[in-house]
């Protein structure tokens, strides 16, 4: 009887511990988030108050309107949604096609290919910047949606991530399919693409969140307002002796919006493909 209460009593205090941990962890990163909303509020003079004040008096509503129009925010908003949108479509395209022939086909030299294909992760972005510059401008696309996208379109992780996903589902549908006369496009159109929308949707959670907060290739790529998104736009409440703390976290809450969206309506599927990624029979 001492023994079972025993027991009780550790796993209680052991799960206390633990939930009292992830309280600390998300209060901790939850903060940030809070000062940003709240400082998207505040007048100039009382951003830098200290100690902080997280309810501001007043409420300068006046903000986001001063924040959309003084950094042209809406040209800056279409272009980022253009930029984001198609490489996430593109990249959905690529690693998918790429995790298929990885997990379902036999060729030589597949999984030497794959590896060196992984090894790429480990290569800095600042590694291959000069290099994919001198690319661009070779092509012609400095300054276009295009330089913006198309280097981003390919992604060793998320060919990685979709494989181990492709790995689960039995290969026994294929054969079948073969049986029935299917070839290749179609087994991975008609049978395994239908299956993978959990993995897809988690790609594309994954990537659209990075390509929309991206800012070292836009800010390296772009030259005019006509293609700079809204990471680069948001650099203009910065000027060389002050900042406009205000404006800038106002048009840093309008950016998280679409984000924020994104999650909600996709969470089922980012959480199941985040359960089962990476499992296999």
């Amino acid at each position: 009887m001492n023994k079972g209460f025993n027991k009780k009593a550790r796993r209680f205090a052991g799960n206390s511990i633990l939930y009292l941990l992830m309280v600390i962890v998300a209060v901790v990163m939850v903060i940030p988030f809070v000062w940003m909303v709240s400082t998207s509020f505040k007048e100039m003079g009382q951003v830098l108050i200290f100690p902080p004040e997280w309810i501001p008096s007043p409420f300068v509503w006046k903000n986001y309107s001063d924040a959309w129009t003084m950094a042209n925010f809406s040209l800056f908003f279409r272009n980022s949604a253009i930029v984001t949108v198609l490489t996430t479509l593109g990249q959905l395209v690529t690693c998918s096609l790429a995790a298929f022939a990885f997990a379902r086909l036999t060729f030589k030299g597949r999984d030497i290919i794959f590896l060196i294909y992984l090894a790429t992760m480990m290569v800095p972005i600042q590694v291959t910047l000069i290099p994919l510059y001198l690319l661009m401008k070779e092509f012609g696309w400095i300054n276009t949606f295009a330089g913006l996208i198309v280097p981003g379109i390919f992604s060793a992780y998320g060919t990685f991530m979709i494989k181990q996903f492709y790995l689960g589902i039995p290969k026994s549908l294929d054969e079948s399919a073969i049986i029935d006369g299917c070839g290749y496009f179609r087994i991975y159109w008609q049978i395994i693409l239908p299956l993978s929308k959990a993995a897809l949707a988690t790609q594309a959670v994954f990537c659209f969140m990075w390509q929309w907060n991206n800012l070292l290739w836009p800010l390296v790529m772009s030259n005019t307002d006509a293609v700079r998104t809204l990471t680069v736009g948001l650099q203009l409440f910065k000027g060389q002796y002050s900042v406009a703390w205000n404006l800038l976290m106002a048009g840093s809450v309008i950016s998280v919006i679409p984000i924020l969206i994104l999650y909600v309506f996709l969470q089922k599927y980012f959480v199941e493909g985040i359960a089962v990624t990476g499992m296999k029979n």
